[in-house]
């Protein structure tokens, strides 16, 4: 067995990594890893080690057995951890290689954070044995395309129109900071965070819907029209695998907008857009100790199918 840190990939090993996640995926019908960090394994995307660093592990032959993706920590903020094992090299060691290289890498007690999703029972028993204890829970809920849907209904003086790309790359990010201030993963996104995902072949500025309030005095938030300001947007997202499903990508709204009906209007609509699409069902990711999101999106119809969860020693 080999183990070894890698802080770039080049292209080469870019792409027998995400061979290994792509056969992953087949086995056991959910992603080992998140969506930004396929991002960051694109050949196009610059390299960034202060933002990821990447743990191989070989066989005898060679062969890449198992990878780990390791988001440093900085501050107060743990190092965040993903990994995966090839499905026919499992319970061979190869897991325990990675999470041994991630602990060493981050020894202290509350200094690294670990991802499984999708609850995969060897990705539990391995956080058990090495006495990681579940910290947070991200919920995946889903909802059949099979009852009527209501109309959204915008407040007054704001409008719908989809995204332009190389216009309102700056308001969407101003705006999704705000909303998710709170948030460890989404609220420091960048302009380049958005036009990585742009470059995806599932993006769609049909399926970007914005909210856009009128404001009269040239006011435009970031790279918004002229005269208009984005309070909120609705990015939906399609997965196109043997399952077809859509997905509530993100749904951001300004702070200054909230409690005026537009994040249900915003939902709605990204709703009624992806089932005009002719998909069957639509799913999205909500922290699980979010009831009051979790409440909205269960009278719409959404469900709990399934939980990704981050463990702590």
């Amino acid at each position: 067995m080999q183990r070894e840190w890698r802080d770039v990939l080049d292209s080469e090993l870019s792409a027998d990594v995400v061979g290994l996640i792509d056969a992953a995926v087949a086995a056991d019908r959910v992603s080992p890893v998140s969506d930004h960090v396929r991002l960051r394994l694109r050949p196009d995307v610059e390299p960034a080690p202060e933002l990821s660093r990447h743990l191989l592990v070989r066989d005898a032959d060679g062969r890449l057995a198992g990878y780990a993706h390791l988001e440093p920590g900085s501050g107060d903020a743990p190092a965040v951890a993903e990994l995966v094992v090839r499905p026919e090299l499992r319970r061979r060691g190869f897991g325990a290689a990675l999470v041994d290289g991630l602990v060493a890498l981050a020894p202290g007690r509350d200094a690294l954070r670990i991802w499984t999703h999708g609850a995969h029972p060897g990705a539990v028993r391995l956080a058990e044995r090495y006495g990681f204890r579940q910290v947070r829970a991200l919920w995946r809920m889903r909802m059949e395309f099979d009852e009527p849907l209501a109309a959204p209904s915008l407040p007054e003086g704001v409008r719908l129109r989809p995204f332009v790309v190389d216009q309102d790359e700056s308001a969407v990010v101003e705006v999704n900071n705000r909303a998710f201030s709170w948030h460890p993963e989404q609220g420091g996104w960048t302009v380049a965070d958005v036009r990585a995902r742009e470059a995806e072949p599932w993006f769609d500025p049909a399926g970007f819907l914005l909210a856009v309030r009128t404001t009269g005095n040239g006011e435009n938030g970031g790279d918004a029209a002229a005269g208009e300001r984005l309070v909120g947007f609705h990015w939906t997202k399609v997965h196109a695998d043997e399952e077809p499903i859509g997905e509530v990508y993100v749904l951001g709204v300004d702070p200054d907008a909230q409690g005026g009906g537009l994040g249900k209007a915003l939902t709605l609509a990204g709703l009624h857009h992806l089932r005009a699409a002719g998909l069957p069902a639509v799913m999205l990711y909500v922290e699980s100790d979010n009831a009051p999101a979790i409440a909205v999106y269960q009278r719409l119809g959404f469900r709990h199918w399934d939980t990704d969860a981050q463990y702590a020693r």
